[in-house]
């Protein structure tokens, strides 16, 4: 094992370090000494690249991690269609992008015996995935274990749990992650999602796009946002299992599954940088203002995925966790404001200090680009006229989906039972209250 090792309370173990090269064994001696593909790999394993960018771009940008499993993936029956439920994928062409804006409840409770993909349901998304760009963004809830195994080819999963542990097994090892955590499944790695409360609801960024990377830092300097060293990749754990396995893979939108003879979470040894990993919220360093006014809110951002245009993402992950607002003379809750970038927010727990009610844990809110959006008439009224001491936001854990292109609703999304009508009515019966000078 290589990096930074760090035991948690649940008894697993992880290596520590954003996109740092680890590596780890279950085995030892499973990983080969000084060569990636030796001509006989030790234990009698087979050496196997998983690759998450080209060969060649930058270093800096590259993703690859090498495998020395049980049987190679090469080594598995032929791939069939299967029903896609209730997951889309771009392009989305069901709807027309909307400049409304629009809000909505918590998932409905699922028919017993759901599974987390069974329970994936497509809010809507932009861009292509067969041409690597965009992002979509789906809602999860549960109430049973996966017996079988997922992988993404389309993009990687940043889930973002609201109700309910996951137990993530995937082929670099094991991921525990609760309500204020996340975790990151990259494209195509296999993974199994295992309930470890009676049900689980939240919400997935499918990022079709660049992988997600920290975001630089520019006159912060070296510190601050999300430290690398918080986030938590796996310690290797295989699974060395006879039998039938389904295997499902998402594929340029459409699920394909096929019944394999062993587990292919058979990992024994790995090394590289493409690798799941998990990150606690609450461990976000946040900035602000410590004078006056308020910052643009990529202040908060936790991961981003870069696009062709400097400074413009294909999506950003932003927390809004527990912070103190101290600015003199200021608005403290977000501002009024339209934008370029679209975004999609979610309620992880508590409530949000922008919006008075309607707002809650579970459910969410699409603002498209330039749809005009901020706090709502009462919270405007109660932060106008508040005594300005320094105030802790400590009830609510907010993040947003934010990207730069508008997001098209599913059609499923579009007519949901649970899409809040009257949404605009929070933005009434803000007054006028120009007063023009003598």
């Amino acid at each position: 094992m290589s990096g930074d090792a760090r035991k948690t309370a649940e008894g697993l173990t992880y290596l520590t370090g954003f996109g740092n090269e680890h590596s780890s064994e279950a085995v030892p001696g499973a990983l080969p000494e000084g060569r990636n593909a030796p001509q006989r790999a030790p234990l009698g394993l087979y050496a196997e690249q998983l690759s998450g960018t080209a060969f060649t771009e930058p270093r800096a940008h590259n993703r690859r991690s090498w495998l020395y499993r049980v049987r190679p993936s090469a080594a598995h029956p032929a791939f069939t269609r299967t029903d896609n439920g209730l997951i889309r994928t771009a392009p989305f062409t069901e709807t027309v992008p909307d400049p409304n804006r629009l809000r909505w409840n918590p998932l409905p409770a699922p028919t017993p015996g759901t599974d987390f993909l069974a329970s994936l349901w497509t809010l809507g998304g932009n861009g292509d995935a067969t041409q690597r760009t965009g992002m979509a963004v789906h809602l999860y809830h549960a109430d049973a274990s996966m017996d079988r195994v997922f992988s993404d080819a389309d993009g990687e999963l940043l889930i973002v749990p609201e109700r309910g542990g996951l137990l993530l097994r995937t082929e670099f090892g094991l991921l525990h992650v609760e309500p204020g955590h996340v975790a990151l499944i990259p494209r195509g790695v296999r993974f199994r999602v295992e309930l470890l409360d009676a049900s689980a609801r939240g919400y997935v960024c499918e990022n079709y796009g660049a992988p997600f990377q920290l975001p630089d830092l520019g006159p912060i300097g070296a510190n601050g946002l999300a430290n690398a060293r918080d986030f938590r990749a796996p310690v290797a754990a295989y699974e060395d299992v006879e039998g039938p396995v389904e295997v499902v893979n998402k594929f340029c939108g459409n699920l394909w599954t096929a019944t394999y003879d062993h587990s292919p979470l058979d990992v024994v040894a790995w090394h590289g940088n493409h690798v799941p990993y998990a990150y606690d919220l609450r461990r976000f360093n946040v900035l602000g203002s410590i004078s006056y006014d308020h910052p643009d809110p990529s202040i908060f951002t936790v991961l981003t995925s870069p696009s062709d245009t400097p400074g413009l993402a294909g999506v950003d992950f932003v927390v809004f966790a527990p912070r103190w607002l101290v600015g003199e003379d200021t608005f403290r809750p977000p501002y009024f404001h339209r934008n370029v970038m679209s975004e999609y927010m979610g309620l992880i727990e508590g409530a949000y200090d922008a919006k008075a009610e309607g707002f809650v844990p579970g459910g969410g809110s699409l603002h498209n680009m330039m749809s005009a959006h901020g706090p709502d008439r009462e919270t405007f009224d109660r932060a106008s006229s508040a005594e300005l001491r320094p105030q802790k936001i400590d009830d609510g854990l907010a993040f947003m989906f934010e990207t730069r292109w508008p997001v098209t609703a599913t059609a499923q999304a579009a007519t949901a039972d649970h899409l809040q009508q009257g949404y605009d009515e929070v933005w009434q019966g803000l007054q006028r209250h120009f007063r023009p000078l003598p």
